[in-house]
């Protein structure tokens, strides 16, 4: 499991970026979900990301470093940025319930979402893009979430999809079918002790999916951030 929060802290609170954070309640299955948000200075989004931070058990928090940099990357590149804790993190209401499998946590990430894209619906002129994004759990929890959100595209980081039964992001009817499916990237470390590369390829295999591998990477990207922030800039550009 994912191990405790030791890359937490320098959240997008105590950083520079094109505007200040808000941070707020939104009303939750479970609670109150506390949930952070920042806007691109553009005043025009390119369409809204929703970022999910790891086990609620294991430490995982949306100050987590890596989900911090999914945050900021994302923001710089025009996204309305949005992160939050899942149910019993933090000031969110609520308590995690092992035996449901992140069926709550998935049913958090879509309160989020829509309670976001309402927010902001007039910004846009249709339905806004939606981005999901995640980490270790919340990268397994945004594939559940996926089925009901059907989002444009979907960051996957070191995404625990084998320990959390996934289901597959890309049906078979949509393999070559681009209309349909959202574009996907995963992201792994060849030397993730927490998450092994082995589950992940098996799970993109039979989806016909493509799977970043960072050479040196452990499961937290020690000393890796900067490229995985790269790799995020360039599949996220317009």
């Amino acid at each position: 499991m994912d191990s405790l929060d030791i890359e937490g802290g320098n959240d997008a609170e105590n950083a520079p970026g094109p505007l200040t954070p808000q941070s707020f309640l939104i009303d939750g299955p479970a609670g109150k979900l506390e949930t952070v948000l920042a806007e691109p200075d553009s005043g025009h989004p390119r369409g809204i990301a929703i970022v999910a931070h790891p086990h609620p058990l294991y430490g995982g928090t949306m100050n987590n470093k890596v989900v911090y940099t999914l945050f900021k990357t994302l923001l710089e590149l025009g996204f309305i940025a949005v992160k939050f804790n899942f149910r019993g993190v933090g000031q969110s209401g609520g308590t995690h319930d092992p035996s449901q499998n992140g069926a709550g946590e998935t049913e958090d990430v879509v309160a989020v979402a829509e309670n976001i894209k309402n927010r902001f619906a007039s910004r846009f002129d249709g339905p806004p893009p939606l981005l999901l994004a995640g980490f270790s759990f919340g990268g397994a929890i945004q594939a559940y979430a996926a089925q009901r959100l059907k989002p444009q595209r979907i960051i996957m980081v070191a995404p625990a999809v084998e320990r959390l039964g996934a289901p597959p992001i890309v049906s078979p009817s949509d393999k070559h079918a681009t209309e349909n499916a959202p574009a996907v990237l995963i992201i792994h470390g060849d030397q993730d002790n927490v998450v092994p590369l082995k589950s992940v390829l098996d799970w993109a295999a039979p989806q016909e999916l493509p799977v970043v591998v960072i050479p040196g990477a452990e499961h937290f990207f020690h000393g890796r951030l900067h490229i995985l922030k790269r790799i995020v800039a360039h599949f996220s550009r317009p």
